[in-house]
């Protein structure tokens, strides 16, 4: 028999406190409401390649459960809501000699064994007044300056509040301030640190972690066609960051088009770090039909690498399946291919495949430069009728080689579903 533990319990006892919370509200709040449950199932397997590995893989099945509330709003000039979620992550299969793929909680102490489950619940109150939105609480914002990680079993979540207004048409204004996050493998709300992997060749002072990252800026749609951004984010005695973005497609014919999509990043210390970088980057997309064709150009420089929050994704343009380029004075090229099946009467089967090469990079006196490069392969498909309609299917292949870190070949096999609850 299945027992429904205390963590499924809580869990499922704060969705419903939520639903509930929400009967005797306006229509509006009631009428403008969806529940969604989303099930993925994930297998992932690190074969690692380097001498001495310690570890000879890295491989884990999971089950995950996202069960998610949106309320409407009440009525009156300003309009009161709330949003639930429900996380649960079910062990399948692991053991302690081949933890550590992130799509499950691992203990602490040695032998690090993958726990049965875990898992997390999380409330949002928001008012809406005008076009303006403030929400406090569980979050997950995906900004050039913070973007929560979703790449395993569980989505990354952000505590905090954040402000978004869209009162002028075309422009769309952001601000907000985050104390605590939850990582996408982890049951913890954690003050944050930065990302110091690879090469970054960060140095922390006496402040390691920091309750506070604050965020503001915006995105204005000139036209259709083109559309720029200035962020600011700040992670309090750590470092300070300002992040802008240009992005420009243009219809060149009948099935046929170019975007440029340029970004660049100014990190610097503040207070409690070396933190001291410039990062460019530029990405152009040819489409032709199904076919799409992308190459790719980023250089880093200063005295270190790119600086962000530990465990969230990054606004880098050579961030991909396992790396993102970002050490110490690193430049890197892709190259990339994307077909959309739907172009010969195959709709919801996908395909992409890349090569991206680093080299250049700071590996400290007296080392020759470190190089890097990975391949990635993705393969997906969506059932588009039926009683499997909406159910996805994902092979993600990647193989990375470099003279300064961790070789490994990867295979992640992903089963996804969303169920409209109402």
């Amino acid at each position: 028999m299945y027992v429904l533990r205390p963590t499924r319990v809580f869990l499922l006892s704060g969705i419903a406190a939520a639903v509930a919370f929400s009967a005797p509200a306006s229509a509006a709040f009631v009428d403008d409401s969806k529940g969604v449950l989303d099930a993925r199932n994930f297998y992932m397997n690190r074969d690692f390649r380097q001498h001495g590995a310690k570890q000879a893989k890295a491989e884990e099945w999971a089950q995950g459960f996202m069960l998610r509330f949106e309320s409407g709003y009440t009525d009156g000039p300003i309009g009161f809501g709330v949003d639930a979620i429900g996380l649960l992550g079910i062990k399948l299969d692991s053991s302690p000699d081949r933890v550590g793929t992130g799509i499950l909680k691992s203990d602490r102490e040695a032998p690090k064994r993958a726990q049965d489950e875990y898992g997390e619940a999380g409330l949002t109150a928001k008012l809406r007044a005008s076009n303006s939105t403030l929400k406090l609480g569980t979050l997950q914002p995906v900004l050039p300056a913070l973007m929560r990680n979703d790449s395993r079993l569980l989505p990354q979540t952000f505590r905090g509040a954040w402000l978004n207004s869209n009162e002028i048409e075309g422009l769309s204004l952001d601000l907000g301030r985050i104390d605590r996050v939850n990582l996408r493998d982890s049951s913890d709300n954690e003050e944050m640190t930065v990302y110091n992997g690879g090469k970054r060749n960060i140095v922390l002072g006496n402040t390691k972690t920091s309750d506070e990252f604050i965020f503001a800026g915006g995105r204005y749609q000139w036209t259709p066609e083109l559309a720029t951004s200035y962020y600011y984010g700040g992670l309090d005695g750590i470092y300070k960051q300002h992040l802008v973005n240009l992005v420009h497609q243009v219809a060149l014919g009948e099935g046929q088009s170019f975007k440029s999509d340029i970004r660049f990043a100014r990190s610097t210390d503040d207070g409690g770090s070396n933190v001291d970088n410039d990062a460019f980057g530029a990405l152009f997309t040819y489409r032709l039909g199904g076919h799409g064709f992308t190459a790719g150009y980023q250089r880093l420089s200063g005295d270190t690498g790119f600086a962000y929050v530990n465990g969230a994704d990054n606004a880098l343009v050579n961030l991909v399946q396992i790396n993102d380029f970002g050490n110490q004075d690193e430049r890197s090229w892709q190259l990339r291919y994307d077909f959309d099946f739907a172009s010969v009467g195959v709709p919801g089967l996908s395909l992409m495949t890349r090569y991206l090469s680093g080299d250049n990079v700071d590996r400290g006196v007296g080392l020759s430069e470190g190089k890097t490069w990975e391949r990635d392969t993705d393969l997906a498909y969506v059932f588009q009728e039926g009683p499997l309609k909406n159910l996805g299917l994902r092979l993600r292949n990647a193989t990375t080689r470099s003279n300064y870190g961790t070789n490994f070949d990867e295979n992640r096999f992903i089963v996804s579903y969303s169920l409209p609850l109402w």
